[in-house]
């Protein structure tokens, strides 16, 4: 029989073996080959976990952004309603204000009239009393006429005020 290197290389790997198998080292690979194993199990509980979390997380602040575009879009439907009844309440107090400047227009030509026809005739009254009394002047005379002509401009004061 003809006994190689080969050979002996592979009665030391069995020789190795035995001995790390009588020492224990198999189970110490296996306890740490299970440590290991453990830990991966553990981390990948871990980040189920956290990924669950995070999914939870995401649905509450899906949630929240629906209720803030809720929120906001009642706000502005508020704005909207609070600006057309400003725009309403300052037509009326606009309309009213016009209303109320045409009265007072309105008031103003009205005394304006009566004032310019007040003066027309008290103009047209002194007119007559001064023609009224150049003619009696001229037809009345003396003291006869003068107590006529006083008596006849009182009488026309009287009937024309």
């Amino acid at each position: 029989m003809h006994l190689d290197a080969t050979f002996f290389a592979l009665v030391a790997l069995v020789i190795f073996l035995g001995i790390v198998a009588y020492a224990g080292g198999f189970k110490s690979m296996g306890s740490g080959l299970d440590n290991r194993a453990q830990r991966i199990a553990k981390d990948l509980d871990d980040a189920a976990r956290l990924r669950k979390e995070a999914e939870a997380l995401l649905a509450e602040y899906k949630q929240k952004r629906i209720d803030a575009e809720k929120e906001a879009a009642g706000i502005i439907a508020q704005a909207k309603a609070d600006a057309e009844e400003y725009a309403a309440e300052t037509r009326r107090k606009l309309s009213e204000t016009l209303d109320r400047r045409t009265r007072q227009a309105e008031q103003k030509i009205a005394q304006a009239e009566a004032s310019a026809i007040k003066d027309v005739r008290n103009a047209a009254t002194d007119m007559a009393i001064a023609a009224a009394r150049s003619l009696i002047a001229e037809t009345a005379s003396g003291p006869k006429g003068a107590d006529l002509i006083a008596t006849s401009i009182e009488a026309v004061k009287t009937r024309l005020n």
